[in-house]
């Protein structure tokens, strides 16, 4: 069975979807094959990629129990692929409140999935709600990103907390949770103690790659690019290649090195038809 990680951070604006259109790209690119799933109702890591919100999409699978394996689409990348959101998935949440084992929809459909892919990343909804508790069920762990600013600090011992009950309660599979460092600016005093803090307080939890502060990664997605294919030579490029390498050393997946770099060719650029 895949490896099953969960993007997810009750806070807005830390660089989660960014980190999960990344990191797949990158792991991709490392030689993985990768299956990334938009559960995010805004839909960025789809947009992010150049695909368009079209069904059927996450919402079908959560709520109709259609098949992962007929939802999951191509990105246009070698080794990656998509399990697209879409604008009805906004609702799902209500709509799954009073439907049996609704917190195990997404981990039931990720079981059943007939393609062997090594790792599956979820990009979670910027809360703890239903839809974040299906990805944390179906999670072997948690990607954490945590963004360079002392009120993102904040909603990080929640998160543990809840990944902690989800363990005991739900899913005995959720063995660990990890940290990552973004927006980081080396240049400011705030960057640098936000950092030394989450060392001191959660020092098993840190990832050492730190991501940087880049007009780059901000630019990406309006071409549906990663970062790492609109500018590779970038520090954040370098960056989340350098993330990549810890989860496949954490996960002991062997992934070989491609001889290729990974394209983009047949790639639906949706953002720039916008």
């Amino acid at each position: 069975m895949a490896t099953v990680l969960a993007i997810a951070n009750q806070k807005g604006g830390v660089g989660k979807t960014t980190t999960a259109i990344n990191l797949s790209v990158a792991l991709a690119a490392r030689g993985a094959r990768v299956l990334l799933i938009d559960l995010d109702p805004q839909g960025n890591a789809t947009s992010g990629l150049g695909l368009p919100r079209e069904d059927p999409s996450m919402y079908d699978v959560l709520l109709a129990g259609v098949a992962l394996d007929s939802v999951v689409r191509p990105s246009g990348r070698e080794r990656l692929d998509l399990a697209p959101s879409a604008e009805a998935l906004a609702g799902a949440e209500i709509e799954l409140a009073g439907t049996d084992g609704r917190e195990h929809r997404l981990a039931q459909a990720v079981h059943a999935l007939s393609t062997p892919y090594d790792l599956v990343l979820i990009d979670c909804p910027p809360s703890l709600g239903l839809l974040t508790l299906n990805a944390l069920v179906a999670a072997h762990g948690v990607v954490a990103p945590v963004q360079c600013e002392y009120l993102a600090l904040e909603g990080l011992a929640q998160l543990l907390k809840t990944v902690r009950l989800v363990h005991e309660h739900l899913n005995p599979r959720l063995v660990t949770m990890r940290v990552v460092m973004t927006m980081y600016d080396g240049r400011t005093n705030l960057s640098q103690q936000v950092v030394e803090q989450v060392r001191l307080h959660f020092p098993q939890l840190f990832y050492r790659s730190i991501i940087p502060r880049s007009v780059r990664v901000s630019e990406a997605p309006s071409h549906g690019l990663s970062v790492l294919e609109y500018d590779p030579h970038a520090r954040a490029a370098e960056a989340y290649r350098a993330l990549a390498e810890e989860v496949l050393a954490e996960w002991r997946i062997v992934a070989s090195k491609p001889e290729v770099p990974i394209t983009t060719a047949g790639a639906t650029t949706h953002a720039e038809e916008l």
